[in-house]
């Protein structure tokens, strides 16, 4: 601003950046580790550790590795883990029969995590693709994905999830009246108290490819397209998050994150519950992938992309980021 009369100031917002403690003091959005949520793939075995190439840093565990990371994280502030169950193929089928086994992989994990430090919020996944010999979230009769005949199934085993020790379920399997189905499940079986994270705005996104390598549950014929969004709605969005809330949802998220920073923000302006955000493994991958060329600085590139869905509105994130972010916080 050029001064024409002494008398006039100049207006100098650069006075509030000057230093790292008045930049702190100032700060409009903070990203802490009790924001965070951890995903953790769990395997069969003991005391082991698998890698996965596509997502450098993450590894399917064996449910003891398992509970023992799920201590860690809690000494670094991280008090929430969304757990993922990678099911070998000889326990797949059609009808994702393995997905309701009381003495299955998942509900043994949720155990173990829960005698090992009882106080950690363990959201646990709702869809049959994990278990499931299709690969989809549903059943699938003739190539297509069975809205109500797949409801049964997910409330069967959002109840074996509640009974072992889940905090919350999180049906991320977006078939129609799913939600209100689950809650009347878990009522009636007199878990009450658990939670319910709807993956209620979940896109048809190209960014889920590490993810599927990691649990070995893409489609095996077809794709999503009829039961997740088309990544150009967001009135649609609106729509879906509205009719979760009366069906009973606690929380709502939006998966991905990053693209759709304009979703998370329109969902928060019109809900009074807690707002969740999947920062997912395709945008975890492009960050590590980079700095592994030595394009961008992969600390600075994780922090300014979990600020970026916090300042749009995420209450809870949950990123695989989650645990070399609070090791530095």
């Amino acid at each position: 601003m050029f001064i024409t009369d002494r008398t006039e100031h100049i207006d100098r917002p650069r006075r509030n950046r000057r230093t790292e403690a008045i930049r702190r003091l100032v700060r409009e959005t903070e990203v802490t580790p009790r924001n965070l949520v951890m995903p953790l793939f769990v395997k069969e075995g003991v005391g082991s550790r698998e890698a996965i190439s596509s997502m450098p840093g993450m590894a399917r565990l064996s449910r003891d590795l398992a509970a023992e990371e799920c201590r860690a994280l809690e000494r670094m502030g991280i008090t929430s883990v969304a757990l993922f169950p990678a099911i070998s193929d000889e326990k797949k089928d059609s009808k994702a029969s393995e997905s309701a086994n009381p003495n299955g992989l998942l509900p043994d994990t949720i155990k173990a995590i829960k005698d090992a430090c009882s106080d950690i919020c363990v959201i646990t996944d709702v869809a049959l693709d994990p278990y499931s010999s299709d690969g989809h979230d549903g059943l699938v009769k003739d190539g297509n994905i069975l809205n109500d005949e797949t409801l049964p199934l997910l409330s069967e085993m959002a109840v074996m999830q509640a009974r072992a020790g889940a905090d919350i379920v999180a049906p991320s399997d977006m078939m129609d009246g799913r939600v209100g189905y689950i809650r009347q499940a878990l009522d009636e079986s007199g878990k009450t108290e658990t939670g319910i994270l709807a993956y209620s705005v979940k896109y048809a996104s190209a960014f889920y490819g590490p993810f599927r390598d990691a649990l070995d549950s893409a489609p095996k014929s077809g794709d999503k397209k009829t039961y997740q969004m088309d990544p150009a709605n967001v009135r649609e969005a609106i729509r879906e998050v509205d009719l979760d809330i009366v069906e009973g949802a606690d929380m709502v998220m939006v998966k991905p994150a990053l693209a759709y920073l304009d979703v998370i923000a329109a969902v928060k302006s019109t809900v009074t519950i807690p707002v969740a955000a999947y920062n997912v493994s395709g945008e975890y991958a492009l960050v590590k992938a980079a700095a592994e060329k030595g394009w961008i600085d992969a600390e600075r590139g994780r922090d300014e992309m979990l600020v970026a869905i916090k300042r749009a509105g995420a209450d809870i994130i949950l990123s695989y980021f989650a645990k070399e972010f609070a090791q530095g916080y």
